[in-house]
């Protein structure tokens, strides 16, 4: 287990979670069905794919989820593939907490760029990674997914 006082409760993710993290990212990606007239991709992921190439970590306080965070690390950089918080705990600090937990990984890793993308019309997000110091580099239509928006940012 991970010890990050920001972040208690956090634990890294095992195959035997695959329900889990399916349902929870479902639930925290719910509102954003009515914003783009279908289902993120989030919530169409093959998880069992993702525990075994990627790595989940899970913000378990009391063994209750309420965040989790997906990594992938390139050979220059870590990629985010997934942020998820608990529709009752959004808007706490708990996506922000996350971001850094990221940053921390990719730097253990050597890593000096983060990586992300998401949906153009997720205003709210595209402006928390960007107060969190991210840049958007790349704008990509893809029908009918809409725009997507890459976003990097340099670690010191």
């Amino acid at each position: 287990m991970q010890h990050d006082p920001t972040l208690p409760g956090m634990r890294r993710a095992t195959p035997a979670d695959e329900a889990l993290v399916r349902g929870f990212t479902r639930a925290a990606y719910a509102k954003w069905v009515p914003v783009i007239g279908r289902e993120p991709r989030p919530m169409t992921a093959d998880y069992a794919l993702a525990l075994r190439e990627h790595r989940i970590d899970l913000v378990e306080p009391e063994g209750v989820l309420r965040a989790l965070i997906e990594m992938r690390a390139e050979p220059d950089h870590l990629l985010i593939v997934n942020v998820a918080v608990a529709p009752a705990q959004q808007g706490q600090g708990l996506g922000r907490a996350l971001l850094a937990h990221a940053e921390a990984v990719a730097r253990q890793a050597g890593l000096a760029e983060m990586r992300l993308y998401t949906n153009g019309r997720f205003a709210s997000n595209i402006a928390l990674y960007a107060r969190c110091g991210y840049e958007q580099y790349a704008e990509e239509v893809l029908p009918p997914l809409g725009t997507v928006i890459h976003m990097r940012k340099r670690l010191r």
